[in-house]
């Protein structure tokens, strides 16, 4: 393949560099033809950010013949000279709260379920530590990552308690008194200073590299290649750190984009010039050349679980065409939490079941009102977002899974799937033929309403910079068409025929760690809603316009898109009937199905 001057400049490069790439800018491949352009017996590490990614790179360096490339990711690297030769044993799910709380026989002082409380903190402040670059937990000061008032109050309360717990919990690892976890190995290799014995280190993905990666890595006497995306860091909840900015090496750009058209490519430049409401942004230039028409891979794309979960229950419930979808993932990762807990267990604590519970934590709560009030103190954003499911859909849920699941096939027929549905911190990396953004994200209004809070102490600039990034991610896994909802676009954005505006009649999803302020108590189901034909009328005034050539045109595009009824005749301002009917009088499940 023909390089472009940009890729040739990185070739040809001598010394420690950055690359700054942006989406679908080619830059595995550019490191590829730079791993070429060394010498035939220089030791190359190439360092992958995770298993999958680095299994792909594998696949694709063997493609070149480049025999001389070892390809690893950090937690491989630390697993083969920590675990192995101190005959630890992996726990790969890490420790659940309840049983830090038992490990640990944590007290509460009498307060609520303050020894869970103190147990998920525990978890959260190992994890901090583990991640960062410093030597001793004293080193931090672990209320720096607490940001909600309630559970910063809570934290402040017990402070030296929680200090003293984790470094018992951690000392019971090293001394191989239980089983570790992943984060603990990747800290005791950093801690190691090991050595790399390699000519050249190839580091991927560095905006979402942590502390503790960038920290082995620079230490190295290779000559040091880092290459991400500033926009595409989506990792702050796990400690990561954009990289590219900490490092002092001679910058390249990657700013050709060959995955999506220029008309996506100004999308996306135009939100990350959001950033200027909150800081000084510097304004990049983005290209896109890409040619792609084809419609085969269709996603929805959400910013939270609950999101993509509505969104799925309308297409499943809204389309008797759709027989085969896929959740990047798979499914019960989105029904899960990372703590154990499942979304039964919380619908079992709604309807007073608990001894239909599995989980010790959820199954030690008297009612939704406690595991709430445990969320508040805790800032779990899954059990949160497990509690909003809940209450939004109650004893719905079992059915409406039933009905995802029988839909939903396995990763090994991927390619069939008629929909993809995917959050994006699960389709990094992933592209689209055509995507369907849902209204969960953060909106240029939002953002403009934080000017007042910059200033104050609490206020998280690096949060809110890392949601327009999430935006941005979104925006750019398309190489065709995006369907978006007039919220999410910015002001004044000119018309395209590859960017779908969407006019959305549903309620906006809640921003995520929210909790609802209705009641968490059970609701009266004996209440009935009551429409009419005014009110029917007022909600779809297009209703009775005649449907034009222009207008079947539109209908197709978004019905081959993958957009749901609900949503299209949301769009066009009629009943789900008529565009049924619609649908029905161009055989658009006959010709597109």
């Amino acid at each position: 393949m023909k390089l472009t001057k940009q890729q040739l400049a990185i070739v040809n490069s001598t010394g420690n560099i950055k690359i700054n790439a942006v989406a679908g800018s080619g830059k595995t491949t550019t490191i590829i033809e730079y791993a070429k352009a060394q010498k035939s017996n220089s030791r190359i590490l190439y360092l992958a950010f995770n298993k999958s990614v680095k299994l792909e790179a594998v696949k694709k360096f063997q493609e070149k013949g480049l025999a001389n490339v070892v390809v690893e990711t950090a937690h491989s690297l630390a697993f083969r000279q920590i675990v192995r030769q101190n005959n630890y044993t992996v726990r790969h799910q890490g420790f659940k709260t309840h049983e830090v709380a038992k490990l640990l026989n944590l007290q509460g002082n009498g307060e609520k379920h303050a020894e869970f409380i103190i147990a998920n903190h525990i978890n959260k402040f190992i994890a901090y530590f583990c991640n960062s670059n410093k030597e001793k937990i004293r080193d931090l000061n672990y209320l720096d990552v607490v940001t909600d008032s309630t559970a910063k109050s809570f934290v402040k309360t017990y402070y030296k308690y929680i200090e003293s717990q984790t470094r018992l919990l951690l000392r019971k690892m090293d001394q191989g008194e239980i089983d570790i976890t992943h984060d603990f190995y990747l800290k005791k290799f950093q801690l190691s200073n090991p050595n790399l014995n390699f000519d050249f280190i190839l580091f991927d993905e560095g905006q979402d590299a942590s502390p503790a990666m960038l920290d082995i890595f620079i230490k190295q006497k290779a000559v040091k290649v880092i290459v991400g995306d500033t926009h595409q860091q989506i990792y702050g909840w796990r400690h990561a750190v954009n990289s590219l900015e900490k490092v002092d090496f001679k910058t390249y750009h990657l700013s050709i984009s060959f995955r999506f058209s220029q008309d996506v490519a100004n999308l996306s430049m135009e939100i990350l010039k959001w950033k200027s409401h909150l800081t000084n942004f510097v304004p990049m230039s983005i290209k896109g050349i890409g040619t792609n028409k084809a419609h085969t891979v269709k996603a929805v794309l959400a910013r939270t679980n609950l999101g993509l979960l509505l969104k799925a229950i309308e297409h499943v419930t809204e389309d008797a065409n759709l027989k085969r979808i896929y959740f990047e993932g798979n499914i019960s990762s989105y029904t899960y939490a990372e703590d154990g807990a499942s979304l039964y267990d919380v619908l079992h604590l709604f309807n007073g079941k608990n001894r239909f519970i599995r989980d010790d934590l959820i199954k030690n709560m008297k009612g939704l009102d406690e595991l709430a009030e445990y969320v508040e103190k805790t800032e779990d954003p899954q059990l949160a977002l497990m509690i909003d499911i809940v209450q939004e859909y109650e004893n719905k849920i079992p059915p409406i899974l039933k009905k995802i699941k029988a839909k939903h096939v396995g990763k090994d027929e991927k390619e069939t799937a008629q929909l993809i549905f995917s959050t994006i911190h699960k389709c990094k990396g992933m592209e689209y033929d055509a995507t369907h953004i849902v209204n969960d994200f953060i909106t240029e209004e939002k953002i403009k309403n934080l000017k007042g809070d910059i200033n104050k102490p609490d206020f998280n600039l690096s949060k809110h910079i890392e949601e327009i990034n999430l935006l941005y991610v979104a925006v750019t896994r398309t190489k065709n068409s995006i369907n978006i909802p007039e919220a999410l676009m910015p002001k004044f954005f000119a018309k395209s025929p590859q960017i779908h505006i969407i006019k959305e009649l549903t309620k906006e999803v809640k921003q995520p760690k929210t909790i609802s302020k209705k009641s968490t108590s059970r609701p009266d189901n004996g209440k009935q809603k009551t429409y009419s034909v005014e009110k029917v009328r007022e909600n779809h005034k297009g209703a009775y316009m005649p449907w034009t050539i222009a207008l079947d045109d539109e209908l197709t595009v978004l019905y081959c898109e993958g957009v749901n009824v609900r949503d299209i005749s949301a769009h066009f301002g009629r009943t789900k009937g008529g565009v049924r009917a619609r649908i029905k009088k161009l055989e658009l499940a006959e010709l597109y199905s």
